[in-house]
Parts: structure tokens; sequence; C-alpha cells
């Protein structure tokens, strides 16, 4: 299977590139191929030029090769933190240049401008690991948990991919050694039975 392996936190050593290594190592363990962008090492552009908006726009190459390798992923693993309830600006910005009309969803024909889309992506299963500073009961009950229904409705439903897994690990700021360890298992465990690693 060809996983691709989407990481965005600005700190190398962070508890983010464990999960994403973890995931890699446990991923490539089972015989999968791993396509790993790591978006901030990378300098990955955020910012969508006017020009690039339009489905027929010739892509830089750089966002022309991430669109090629979503549109080949079997299946996709997201690593970021929770910033404000969302992704950090990088990853935004990805989603924005990279999961466009023409590679992840179309609109139907006939469509009278109400913009139901139909999911054109090619893999079936996502994971989305979050870190996050926000106990889960409070994020849930005070804030609505917005990564839930960001990854699950208004992107990977939208696109087509309905087994969708996610898990938050936290509080980071206040997480012992064993306990980030524990965290790390149960990514590789989650990985796991997501994609039969």
């Amino acid at each position: 299977m060809n996983v691709l392996l989407i990481l965005a936190h600005p700190r190398p050593g962070s508890f983010n590139h464990a999960i994403a290594q973890a995931v890699r190592e446990t991923l490539a363990g089972a015989g999968h191929r791993v396509v790993f962008h790591d978006l901030c090492a990378e300098g990955f552009d955020p910012v969508i030029p006017s020009d690039e908006s339009a489905r027929a726009a010739v892509l830089p190459p750089k966002v022309a090769a991430h669109c090629a390798d979503l549109a080949a992923a079997d299946g996709i693993v997201v690593v970021h933190p929770n910033w404000w309830g969302q992704p950090p600006a990088i990853l935004k910005g990805w989603i924005d240049r990279v999961v466009r009309p023409g590679v992840a969803y179309e609109f139907l024909e006939g469509d009278s401008g109400e913009g139901v889309p139909r999911g054109l992506l090619k893999a079936r299963t996502a994971v989305v690991f979050n870190t996050a500073n926000t106990a889960a009961d409070r994020e849930r009950t005070v804030f609505g948990d917005p990564l839930e229904t960001l990854w699950r409705n208004c992107i990977f439903g939208l696109c087509g991919v309905g087994d969708f897994h996610r898990r938050t690990f936290g509080v980071v700021v206040a997480s012992t050694v064993a306990q980030r360890r524990q965290w790390l298992e149960e990514a590789r465990a989650l990985v796991g039975r997501a994609f039969g690693a």
C-alpha cells in the first residue's frame, strides 16, 4: 500500500515529529511504501496565489508533486498540533493548494451552484494525529472539537475517504516521558489497525 504521511510542526524534535517517525517506521515495517512530507522542513509555501485557484491552473512543480502524491495515495496520515482549534497555517495552506478540484474532488455535471462535490481520492482510509494542550473534555464541551469536523466532514468525507480515524494526545505540556512513550505505542497500534500493519 502507498501511504502519504504529512507532518506539520515547525520545531524539529517535537512530539509531533516523534509521532510521524513512529508511524513511518510502523508502516514501512509492514511493507507499505511511505511518501513522507515534513511541510516545515520542506519550506512549503502555504499562500495560494490568485492565478492558482482555477482548476486548470498551471501549478508550480512542488505543488504539482504534492498533488500527484495525494492522488496516488492508498492511505493518508496527517500529524499536526491543535492551534486555536485549527491546523497550523502551513497545513491549512497545503490543504488550500493541494486538496484541490480535479485532484481530490469534482463538482458534478449540472451543479447549479449548490456546490455538492464528488470525492476523487483513491485513498479509502485516513488517520489524523493531533497534539493538544487543552484537555479532551474541554475541547469537546467548550469548543465542539472543530478539528474532528474539519478533517472528518469538510476534508476527507468531501473527498471520498470514508474510513476516518483520529487520535488527539494531550495534555502534552504536562505529560511525562512514560506517557509520551505510551502515546507513541497507541499511534503505532492505530496505524497498524487502519492499514493492516
